[in-house]
């Protein structure tokens, strides 16, 4: 299958330590103290520990932790919100810490949109002010401004809401205002820290789905801070999760749910069904293996078709249905092969 892989951003060994004593806490830390034997010796809290990681073009990167975790604390350096105390932000292979402050603006208002948890809406503006405002401040004309809001407004499914206040929206509406907010502009990078943790779960899921189809008709590249495993097997590409500060695992769902990198991370999963998060191509078993190891099976190319990307569940339907293996095709070739125990195998979590 292929997979885009360019960069879009880059941490190096990213530190952030609150609190006086920063020097002196940030060295402690590098020799391995803890976050409490550092809190308790400098009065210093680490927020973020020796973070590095890659986000690539049209990828959303799910980070995922407990309260307290450094989730939103490590997504609020992607646009300098917070200054790191050490290591590298690359944006596009532009190390974003050395940029002067214009730069700095015109990069927070063209290529990085944020959405936040609270909606943030001036109750005195109204809805297309409200999107049009990071467009003024960049000195856009007003009509200019008007048109892009109206435009980002249609795309959250608010088109004719644009003279309403935000006060007489919903709490779903005023966060699609925030997106749409985001989007004006057309960034190529998105930034989400927890955008939807404070709605209906019902409310919540439909914004998920939203969001999933503008960011993959945009192309947008997202870092999306949640602290809901479900939410960030949904929509994430890959995960990181966070623990006091430093990050425990990166991988895909799959990977996340079926190889849980220490009991911390096994805890997250542990109620989590393998059923809709493993995927076809990780369980598959390469064809000349199984014609090998199966010399009398039947022609491949008869077998039912299944994708790479199929959940177990998916291919539970298929394979009750046809009572043989399947076949599976990537690009109109045979790329793998499930038989029934290796299918098994995938549910039980074992090894294939």
């Amino acid at each position: 299958m292929s997979q885009n892989t360019e960069t879009v951003i880059e941490f190096r060994g990213v530190w952030k330590i609150f609190g006086g004593s920063a020097d002196e806490a940030l060295a402690a830390a590098r020799r391995g103290q803890s976050k409490a034997e550092i809190l308790r010796q400098f009065g210093s809290v680490v927020g973020v520990s020796n973070a590095s990681f890659l986000v690539n073009r049209g990828e959303i990167f799910c980070v995922m932790g407990l309260s307290g975790s450094g989730k939103s604390t490590l997504v609020r350096h992607v646009n300098r919100l917070l200054e790191p105390s050490a290591g590298q932000i690359l944006i596009e292979g532009e190390d974003i810490l050395r940029q002067p402050e214009a730069e700095l603006r015109r990069i927070r208002g063209t290529r990085i949109g944020m959405v936040f948890q609270n909606f943030g809406l001036l109750p005195n503006r109204t809805v297309r002010e409200n999107v049009s405002l990071p467009l003024e401040i960049q000195g856009e004309a007003l009509k200019s401004c008007y048109d892009l809001a109206e435009a980002a407004l249609a795309k959250v499914d608010l088109a004719g809401w644009g003279d309403r206040f935000p006060s007489s929206l919903s709490g779903g509406m005023q966060q699609r205002v925030g997106l749409a907010r985001a989007l004006a502009a057309d960034p190529p990078i998105l930034l989400m820290d927890e955008p939807f943790s404070a709605l209906d779960p019902l409310i919540r899921r439909q914004l998920q789905d939203q969001f999933l189809y503008l960011s993959r008709s945009m192309g947008k590249t997202t870092i999306f801070i949640t602290h809901d495993l479900d939410e960030a097997i949904r929509i994430g590409s890959r995960i990181a999760i966070m623990k006091d500060g430093e990050i425990i695992q990166i991988g895909t769902p799959a990977e996340i749910v079926a190889r849980p990198a220490d009991s911390y991370v096994a805890a997250f999963v542990a109620n989590t069904s393998r059923l809709n998060v493993v995927p076809a191509h990780s369980i598959m078993e390469d064809p000349q293996a199984y014609r090998a190891r199966r010399p009398d099976a039947v022609d491949l190319s008869l077998l039912p078709v299944a994708r790479p990307e199929m959940a177990l569940s998916e291919l539970l339907r298929l394979a009750a249905a046809a009572d043989t293996p399947l076949a599976i095709h990537d690009s109109g070739q045979i790329i793998g092969v499930i038989d029934q125990a290796r299918l098994l195998r995938g549910i039980q979590g074992d090894a294939a």
